[in-house]
């Protein structure tokens, strides 16, 4: 048990250090404007290289997955919050696969 503990120490450490080191040792330095927008950016880049291959092997059929992003992507830009952009990409899928 002794050496579970200081695993979970030792996990916790290793994971705080590399986080913690950036915000200690780059508190005075700024970045370039340019360097600041392309890094506000990465989050939207990651989330779309998770979500894409995902729409088109998220079952048999391809279309299945283009559809679902397509809905939820119109709901979305109308103004709808995530519980409505969900559910009614549910049931608009729910259709499809219905149909």
């Amino acid at each position: 048990m002794d050496n579970l503990i200081w695993l979970i120490l030792a996990m916790g450490a290793v994971t705080y250090v590399p986080r913690m080191l950036p915000f200690v040792l780059f508190e005075k330095w700024s970045l370039p404007p340019f360097l600041q927008g392309v890094l506000k950016n990465v989050p939207y880049a990651m989330l779309g290289a998770l979500i894409v291959p995902g729409i088109f092997l998220v079952q048999d059929d391809p279309l299945f997955g283009v559809i679902g992003f397509v809905v939820a992507f119109l709901v979305a830009f109308l103004g709808a919050n995530v519980t409505i952009v969900v559910l009614v990409t549910i049931i608009v899928l729910a259709g499809y696969t219905a149909w």
